[in-house]
């Protein structure tokens, strides 16, 4: 188990991640599916979207940035070269791909929500 913790830390740090390990981290964390729905929604800067996540703190928003940063799933850009600078973040082409894998997991949920698709037959038996 530390190997492949060690190997996925190597890969990450080498900018190297697979797409499988971006998509575990990124859905496995509710405020980088957050922020990337704002800036799907045409949202940029970080204070307006801090203000449309309420219990979302600065320093968990910064962190979640520097990660999809990382992967290159989004981009940012800072506007002026002396205080007070803005800082608007986009999605990039890779980005953009990556919100429909998201896309896909909403429209799965609403359909297991709805009915249309049976949930999986383990979930149905803890049922009874």
């Amino acid at each position: 188990m530390a190997q492949a913790a060690t190997a996925s830390s190597k890969q990450e740090h080498e900018g190297n991640v697979p797409v499988a390990l971006q998509v575990e981290s990124v859905l496995g964390c509710k405020w980088s599916i957050q922020l990337l729905q704002r800036l799907a929604q045409g949202y940029s800067r970080p204070g307006e979207i801090l203000r449309s996540c309420p219990g979302l703190s600065a320093k968990v928003m910064n962190e979640r940035w520097r990660k999809m940063l990382r992967y290159g799933i989004v981009h940012r850009t800072v506007i002026g070269d002396r205080p007070p600078i803005q800082v608007e973040y986009a999605l990039t082409p890779f980005g953009e791909r990556f919100i429909r894998i998201l896309d896909e997991v909403r429209r799965l949920q609403e359909d297991v929500d709805g009915g249309a698709v049976p949930a999986c037959p383990e979930n149905d038996a803890r049922k009874r």
